[in-house]
């Protein structure tokens, strides 16, 4: 079997792609912090909420920045979230069920404990019961992004196991985002979204394999998708399993392929730019004044449990089963202590449970405001205990030692 020297070196791309681009989100999400408790508070707002678009639906109202970044870029970012399911479910580490076995349990694992314990602490309170799934969600960028700052401390084996949790997790998001968060559907605009899905599959079956076609049919799905009631990001992820993709175990980053083409020429822009966009627009939290009392009501502290708590318990307790009982092996080169620093990880949510969260509470600016709380406290609390534990956990001693990037032994690592 030829040795899979392309998607070593794809996936290395990829983590420091995500390492760099998580490290820039959390720098745009401080910003974003700074600026909503500093005297720009107010223009912050309304740059954001200013109408700069046309009415494209009545549940919207008119478009603003805001608007164009949550519903439209973000739908560029589900886009790319869809490539890389696509492309670990065909041709990469999810492709067969002994690979998928471990990142199924764990991520399955990972969303239903934090979603009990959110409901748990919220109990009672059935105006909260919908904001469920927020600390549900991992956000890769932003955890890799902690990871790299670590440097050798943390084995490449745990990076690639974090990143395809959190792939699997984004699957579990997109289906809670497209069902648990979509009330009325209209009818014609849903037919027409199917009739482009439809247009899509034909030209995969044609064999069409520019991707000019296929972006304009997203463009049009996108809109279609937005006019029917079903969030207009789920779009993404529907136009990324119709785009065409040639399985190349020897060579994953071959050039006829059009789904490898537009993961390497959307994946920059992103990480880079559309990312740190939505970290800058949601991130922005009014918290000067707020008191503890604020700080644990219901709503954060659902969250911050869940994120926090939840994560560790699902994963972890998950893992350790899995492997305790022989059904997956545990991550080589990365010892127990240094898995339980990145279940922690597993606990940032931050971007895809912002997005929920202005979901969930869509009719209440309240909530939505408690919701960030929640789910910046969890995340943080997670990234500072998950970057402590796998500070100081001792390194495993099969642990490979990282060599500079090039080299053959680095491209062994991973």
């Amino acid at each position: 079997m030829p040795k899979r020297s392309g998607q070593h070196s794809a996936l290395r791309d990829f983590l420091q792609s995500e390492a760099s681009g998580g490290i820039i989100l959390i720098v745009a999400a401080t910003a974003a912090m700074i600026i909503a408790n500093s005297p720009l508070r107010m223009l912050y707002e309304s740059v954001l909420h200013a109408p700069i678009g046309p009415i494209l639906t009545a549940k919207l109202g008119p478009m603003n920045a805001h608007l164009w970044i949550n519903d439209g870029l973000m739908a560029v970012f589900f886009l790319l979230v869809g490539i890389e399911i696509k492309r670990e479910l065909v041709d990469g580490r999810l492709s067969n069920w002994k690979q998928r076995r471990l990142p199924f349990i764990a991520a399955f694992a990972g969303m239903a404990v934090p979603a009990l314990l959110y409901l748990g602490v919220t109990a009672g309170r059935a105006e909260l019961s919908g904001g469920w799934a927020i600390p549900a969600a991992t956000d890769i960028a932003f955890a890799i992004g902690v990871l790299a700052l670590l440097g050798r401390r943390a084995p490449t084996s745990l990076k690639l196991f974090l990143t395809t949790v959190a792939i699997v997790d984004d699957m579990g998001a997109v289906a809670i985002i497209a069902i648990a968060y979509t009330a009325a559907i209209d009818g014609a605009a849903l037919f027409a979204a199917a009739a482009v899905m439809g247009a899509m599959f034909v030209m995969n079956r044609a064999g069409v394999r520019v991707l000019w076609p296929y972006l304009i049919a997203f463009l049009l799905l996108w809109l279609a998708v937005l006019l029917s009631g079903v969030h207009a990001t789920v779009a993404g992820v529907l136009a990324a399993m119709l785009i065409p993709i040639v399985r190349s175990p020897g060579a994953p980053d071959l050039a006829t392929s059009p789904l490898h083409r537009l993961e390497h020429g959307l994946h920059p822009w992103v990480a880079y730019l559309i990312v740190p966009l939505f970290g800058l627009a949601n991130a922005g939290v009014h918290v000067a004044g707020t008191t503890v009392a604020q700080f644990v009501a219901p709503l954060p502290l659902g969250i911050g449990v869940g994120l926090f708590v939840g994560k560790q318990l699902g994963i972890f307790g998950s893992v350790w089963l899995a492997v305790r009982f022989g059904l997956a092996s545990r991550p080589r080169g990365a010892t127990w202590l240094q898995i339980y620093g990145v279940t922690l990880l597993c606990g940032i949510g931050f971007t895809m449970s912002l997005f929920i969260g202005a979901l969930a509470f869509s009719g209440d600016p309240a909530l939505v405001e408690e919701a960030k709380i929640g789910v910046l406290g969890g995340s943080i609390l997670s990234a500072f205990a998950g970057f402590l534990v796998l500070r100081l956990a001792p390194l495993h001693p099969k642990q490979p030692r990282v060599l500079p990037i090039g080299t053959r032994n680095a491209h062994a690592a991973v």
